[in-house]
C-alpha cells in the first residue's frame, strides 16, 4: 500500500532533527508560521516538479490526542447505568414487536451509536425554552429504538406506546422511524429515506443564517447536528451538501457519522478504509474533521509503541480485517491482528485475551465522543464532521456483533439476551427474563434525578417538535386584483402573473419580509431579474466583486440580507431549501411563506423522495412547476417535456395540485394556499404549474372562485336546442384554449352545441369523488351524497371529453365520477419531442381539431350523430389515421 511508506524511516535521526526545527518555531513563532513554512516548501516542489501530491488524511489514530482531552463533566457510572437502561429498552421493544405482532424493528444500528447518543443527549443537545430556540438533531432512522428507549425514561412514552411499536393504526402506537407526519409532537425531521438527512440538514442549517441575517431570527448559536451512517453516505445526496456547508462557512452544522462498517449486508469498504476516505472528502470541501478511532484502552499501547509500528498495523488492515475481529475473540485479534509482528505481540504480552478483546472502538468510549463533540462546539469558521469507529451490533454478542446478518436481526436466543445483560450489568431472574419487561429505574433513584437534570440543564426534552405559532395576516383577494382583471389585448404567461403576484406580495406590510423565493438557476427565464435589485440574492458574505451588469436596471445583486435564495443547477439543494423554509414554523417558530419555482419536468421526478419528505415532515409552501405541461416549452424536448408532474403529485396526499390557465385562477389559488397553510394552519403544501405561453387573460367571472378551488368550473354554457347534439368539453392549463376553440369549431361547422368547462385541479375532484364514496360506503342508509363532479354535470346533457397536457391518467382520474354518460381522456402519453407548440399537440392528439374529433366520435358511439360525420371530419380536420400512435413512440 502507498500509504504505509510514510512508516518507513530510513533515516530516524534526521527525521527527529526536522522535527526538533518545526517545534521550535511553534514554540518561539507559533502555529501559523510553522504551517506558512511547510507550506512554502509544498509550492517548492510544484514549483521544480509539478506531480506533488499532498497528503488528504492523516494518520489512522484520533484527532484529539490524549494529553488534549478535557476532563469528562459527568457522572459516568450513572451515566453508563442509564445507557444500559436504554440499550435493553430499545432491545426489547423490538424482540417484543417481534414476538407479540412480527412487526420486527432493527436492534443493531442504536446498539453501535448508543454513546453517540447518550453523550450527546446528556451534555449537548439543547432543547427549546422561552429564550433559546434550540438545537436541532437529525436523528438516523434506524436508531428509533434507542430514542423512544431514552423518552420511556424520561417519562415521554408508556409501555404502552412502546409495546405499540410499529402499530399505529388502531392504538396508541410509535411509528417505526422518524416520522413528524405520524408523530406531530415529538419527530422533527424524517431522515430514514438514506440520503435526505444529510443534504437536508446541510440546508437547514443554511437556512438558520438565511434567517438571522435577514433579522427574522436572533443568533443564539444554535447548532445542527446530524447522526449518519457511513454506508448511507454512498447515497449521492448524502455527499451533495458538504461543499455548500464549506463553501457558506456553516460552523452551526455538525455531522456525526457512526462508522460502523456495515451496510445492510456486509461491509461499507471492506477492502479500504472507509473514515480515511470520508477524511479526504470533507477535508477538500473545507470541513473540520475529527477522527474518533480507538477507545481509551489503546492510548497505553501507542504511547508504549515507539518504533511506529502499532499505526503502521492500524492503517495496514482494511475495514474488512476490523469487522471480522469484532465478530471473534480476544486471542483471534491477537494472533491475527497483533500477530502479524513479533514486536506487536510482545506490546501485548502482558494483557490477557479478555483484556485485548475489550479495547473499545472510539465511538463507544464516552470520554472520545465528549472531546469530539466539545471541540466541535468550539469550532468556529467552518462546518465540522466527527467520524466515530463503532460495532454494529455492539452487545448483541454471537447473535450478531460484527457480522453481516445483524441488519436484519430481530430475534435474539435465551443465551444472547442473558449475555447482553451481564455485559451491561442487568439483573432480571428467569422469569422477568421470559417476560422481556421494560426497565425503568425509580423515579427517586439516582439514575432518574441525573436524567431529568440533565435535560433540565439543557432546556427540555430532544427531539421534539413545536408547531404552535401565531396566524400570518395574510392579504384578502382583492390585493391581487390586478390578477382578477383581464389583460386586454396584451398577451402574457402565467409565469409573468405568478411573478407579479409574488411582487405584490413581497410589498405586503404584514407578509412581505416572510415571503421566501427560491429559485435554481432559471430566474431570467422566469421574468424575475427584477426582483434581484429589489430584494436582493441571499449571500453568507455579501457580494464581494462588481457585477458585470452593474450598469443595468435588473443588474445581479447578492446581499448578506438577500431574500432570494438562489440555489445554482441544483434542484436537490433547492427542494432542500425550501423544506427548510417549509417547516421553519415548527422549527424556528417563524412562519416563512417559501415559492420555490423550477422547471415542472425537474420536480417531482427528480426530487420525488424530498417531496414526499416534505409531506411528511409537515411543509407548507408552494411549489411552482414552471414550463409545465408536454407541448408548452417549444423546441426543447423528451428531458425537458414534462407530461406527468401532476400524476407524481397526486401521490403525495398532503400535495395540493392545480393546472391554471388564466392569471385570476392563479391569484384565487394562491390566496386560498396561503390562508389555509398560514391561517388555518393546515399541514399541506401546494403544486401549481405554470405556463411560458403567452396569450390574452380574461376578467375573473363572476362566482366561480368556489368551482377554482374545487378543480371544476364552467367557463361557458349553452342551453342546447331541442333535437341539438351537446357535449361537456373539459381542459386544463395549456390545453384549456384548444378546448375553447374546439367548442367554437364544433358549434360553427358541426352544429354541436357544448359545455365548456375549466378543470384547475383534476386531482382535487378525484379526491372529493374518493370521500363521498367512503361515506356513502360507511352510511348506506343515510341520503347519498355526489360528488363536486356530479353537481356540475347535473341535468346537463352529452359525454365528456377531458383534454389535458399530460398523461392521459390525469384526466381518467374523474372517470368514476362521470356516471351515466359517455367519458373520453385525451393526453400527452409518450416521450416528449422538440417542435412548435402546434405540431407537438397535433403529435400528441390534444389539439383543438382532435377535442372536435373525440367529441363527435362520443356523439356517434351514443347513436347521437352518424358516424358518417365522424369520417368526414377527419378529412375536414386534416387528421392522419395512419399516424404512429404518440404513447408508443
Amino acid at each position: 500500500m502507498k500509504e504505509q511508506s510514510m512508516f518507513l524511516d530510513r533515516d530516524p535521526q534526521e527525521t527527529r532533527e526536522w522535527i526538533d526545527s518545526m517545534e521550535s518555531v511553534i514554540d518561539v513563532e507559533g502555529r501559523s508560521r510553522a504551517h506558512y513554512l511547510i507550506d512554502q516548501l509544498l509550492d517548492f516542489d510544484v514549483a521544480r516538479h509539478g506531480d506533488f501530491h499532498g497528503r488528504v488524511t492523516t494518520p489512522y489514530v484520533n484527532t484529539i490526542a490524549p494529553e488534549r482531552e478535557q476532563p469528562y463533566p459527568g457522572d459516568l457510572g450513572i451515566e453508563k447505568r442509564i445507557n444500559a437502561f436504554i440499550r435493553w429498552n430499545a432491545l426489547t421493544m423490538v424482540l417484543r414487536a417481534g414476538k407479540h405482532s412480527g412487526v420486527g424493528g432493527h436492534i443493531a444500528s442504536y446498539a453501535s451509536a448508543a454513546v453517540l447518543y447518550d453523550v450527546g443527549f446528556d451534555h449537548f443537545f439543547r432543547g427549546r425554552t422561552e429564550t433559546f430556540a434550540g438545537d436541532m438533531v437529525y436523528i438516523q432512522g434506524h436508531s428509533s429504538p434507542g430514542i423512544y428507549g431514552r423518552a420511556f425514561l424520561e417519562g415521554r412514552l408508556s409501555e404502552e406506546q412502546l409495546d405499540n411499536f410499529r402499530r399505529e393504526t388502531d392504538r396508541d402506537g410509535i411509528s417505526s422511524y422518524p416520522h413528524p407526519r405520524l408523530m406531530g409532537d415529538f419527530w422533527q425531521f424524517p431522515t430514514v429515506s438514506m440520503g435526505l438527512g444529510p443534504i437536508t440538514a446541510a440546508y437547514q442549517a443554511r437556512f438558520m443564517r438565511y434567517l438571522e441575517n435577514r433579522g427574522l431570527k436572533e443568533h443564539q448559536g444554535r447548532k445542527v447536528w446530524a447522526f449518519l451512517g457511513d454506508g448511507e453516505m454512498d447515497q449521492p445526496e448524502s455527499l451533495a451538501a458538504i461543499s455548500l456547508a464549506g463553501r457558506e462557512k456553516l460552523d452551526n452544522l455538525i455531522f456525526v457519522v457512526n462508522c460502523n462498517l456495515q451496510r445492510l449486508d456486509g461491509p461499507v469498504r471492506g477492502n479500504a478504509k472507509v473514515i480515511q476516505e470520508f477524511e479526504s472528502l470533507y477535508r477538500a470541501a473545507g470541513w473540520n474533521v475529527i477522527k474518533v478511532i480507538w477507545g481509551s484502552g489503546w492510548d497505553r499501547l501507542l504511547n508504549k509503541d515507539r518504533t511506529g509500528l502499532l499505526r503502521q498495523r492500524m492503517m495496514e488492515c482494511v475495514d474488512g480485517d476490523y469487522q471480522n475481529y469484532k465478530s471473534q475473540n480476544g486471542a483471534y485479534v491477537r494472533e491475527h491482528f497483533f500477530g502479524k509482528y513479533p514486536e506487536l505481540l510482545e506490546l501485548v504480552s502482558d494483557m490477557t485475551d479478555d483484556e485485548i478483546w475489550k479495547l473499545s472502538r472510539g465511538g463507544h468510549d464516552p470520554l472520545k465522543v465528549f472531546n469530539a463533540y466539545a471541540a466541535a462546539m468550539r469550532h468556529t469558521g467552518g462546518p465540522t464532521v466527527i467520524l466515530a469507529k463503532t460495532v454494529k451490533g455492539f452487545g448483541m454478542g454471537e447473535a450478531g456483533e460484527g457480522q453481516n446478518i445483524n441488519h436484519q436481526q430481530k430475534k435474539m436466543g435465551t443465551d444472547a439476551i442473558k449475555a447482553f445483560l451481564d455485559r451491561f450489568n442487568l439483573d432480571l431472574s428467569d422469569e422477568q427474563l421470559a417476560e422481556l419487561p421494560y426497565l425503568k429505574p425509580d423515579a427517586d433513584s439516582a439514575e432518574s434525578r441525573y436524567l431529568q437534570a440533565a435535560r433540565s440543564k439543557l432546556g427540555g426534552y430532544v427531539p421534539a417538535r413545536h408547531a404552535n405559532v401565531e396566524p400570518l395576516a395574510i392579504p384578502p383577494l382583492t390585493a391581487l386584483q390586478a390578477q382578477l382583471k383581464g389583460t386586454g389585448e396584451r398577451e402574457i404567461s402565467t409565469t409573468m402573473a405568478f411573478v407579479r403576484i409574488l411582487s405584490t406580495l413581497l410589498k405586503d406590510k404584514e407578509i412581505g419580509k416572510l415571503v421566501v423565493p427560491i429559485v435554481p438557476d432559471e430566474s431570467r427565464t422566469f421574468g424575475m431579474e427584477s426582483l434581484f435589485r429589489q430584494i436582493g440574492i441571499h449571500s453568507h458574505v455579501g457580494q464581494l466583486y462588481t457585477p458585470q451588469d452593474a450598469g443595468q436596471l435588473s443588474y445581479y445583486k447578492e446581499s448578506k440580507d438577500g431574500q432570494i435564495m438562489q440555489e445554482g443547477l441544483n434542484e436537490s439543494g433547492a427542494m432542500s431549501s425550501w423544506i427548510a423554509a417549509s417547516t421553519s414554523y415548527a422549527n424556528h417558530g417563524v412562519m416563512t411563506i417559501p415559492f420555490y419555482i423550477y422547471y415542472s419536468m425537474f420536480g417531482f421526478q427528480r426530487v420525488g423522495d424530498l417531496a414526499w419528505a416534505a409531506g411528511d415532515a409537515r411543509a407548507r409552501g408552494f411549489l411552482l412547476g414552471a414550463t409545465s405541461g408536454r407541448t408548452t416549452l417549444m423546441g426543447e424536448g423528451l428531458q425537458h417535456d414534462d407530461g406527468h408532474s401532476h400524476v407524481l403529485s397526486s401521490t403525495i396526499p398532503c400535495c395540493v395540485s392545480y393546472d391554471p390557465t388564466f392569471s385570476y385562477e392563479l391569484a384565487v389559488i394562491i390566496q386560498e394556499g396561503m390562508r389555509r397553510m398560514y391561517v388555518n394552519n393546515e399541514d399541506v403544501y401546494y403544486y401549481i404549474t405554470l405556463l411560458n405561453e403567452n396569450y390574452s387573460h380574461p376578467d375573473m367571472p363572476e362566482g366561480v372562485a368556489d368551482g377554482i378551488l374545487k378543480g371544476l368550473y364552467p367557463l361557458s354554457t349553452t342551453a342546447p336546442a331541442k333535437g341539438t347534439p351537446h357535449v361537456q368539453l373539459m381542459g386544463c392549463g395549456s390545453i384549456l384554449r384548444e378546448v375553447i376553440a374546439a367548442g367554437e369549431i364544433l358549434a360553427r361547422d358541426y352544429g354541436v352545441s357544448s359545455d365548456v368547462w375549466s378543470a384547475t385541479s383534476l386531482t382535487e375532484l378525484r379526491r372529493d369523488g374518493q370521500a363521498v364514496e367512503r361515506w356513502n360506503l360507511l352510511n348506506p342508509v343515510a341520503e347519498p351524497r355526489t360528488s363536486h363532479v356530479e353537481n356540475c354535470l347535473a341535468g346537463r346533457q352529452g359525454p365528456v371529453v377531458v383534454a389535458t397536457d399530460y398523461m392521459k391518467i390525469l384526466a381518467d382520474q374523474i372517470r368514476p365520477f362521470v356516471h351515466g354518460r359517455r367519458f373520453v381522456a385525451l393526453g400527452t402519453d409518450g416521450f416528449g419531442q422538440s417542435d412548435t407548440r402546434e405540431a407537438l399537440r397535433r403529435h400528441f392528439e390534444v389539439d383543438r381539431q382532435f377535442v372536435v374529433l373525440a367529441a363527435l366520435k362520443a356523439l356517434a358511439d351514443d347513436g347521437v350523430i352518424e358516424r358518417s360525420v365522424v369520417a368526414k371530419a377527419l378529412v375536414d380536420l386534416e387528421i392522419d389515421t395512419g399516424k404512429t400512435d404518440p404513447a408508443s413512440v
